[in-house]
């Protein structure tokens, strides 16, 4: 894709942190800057969203991650990770190509990364009835 943000870094078009690349994957760090190493991890092969992507592809991009978690953990001092995704406008993806964060976390570090949902006004049996797959 031509236009791709993270198709521009994986071809070296933009410069970027590198902390792991395979034949399939690319990880980097998150230009934000916001936690302390903020890790992006993508497919090289473009796909938009976990929608439309291979399950061969979300493969090698699952891999990459516990390779990358287990290293933060192992050898880099963090007690955890957060891993996140957003899938189309609607769940907040920003850019569209399949991403994934890792947030690497140590004890007491005060982020909230998950959301503080509102309460839901269904009832458990009505979202499993209308969610589970038959």
């Amino acid at each position: 894709m031509n236009d791709c943000l993270f198709c521009k870094i994986v071809k070296g078009e933009i410069p970027s942190y590198k902390i792991y690349e395979d034949k399939f994957t690319y990880a980097f760090l998150d230009i934000s800057n916001d936690a302390n190493g903020h890790i992006l991890v993508v497919p090289k092969q473009h796909s938009k969203n976990i929608f439309d992507t291979t399950e061969e592809n979300l493969s090698h991009v699952m891999k990459t991650i516990k390779l990358i978690s287990n290293h933060l953990i192992n050898n880099c001092g963090f007690d955890g990770v957060n891993i996140l995704n957003a899938n189309d406008i609607t769940a907040e993806q920003s850019v569209f190509h399949l991403h994934f964060h890792i947030i690497p976390r140590k004890k007491g570090d005060e982020m909230k990364v998950f959301p503080n949902l509102p309460k839901n006004k269904q009832t458990m049996e009505e979202i499993c009835e209308r969610l589970t797959i038959k």
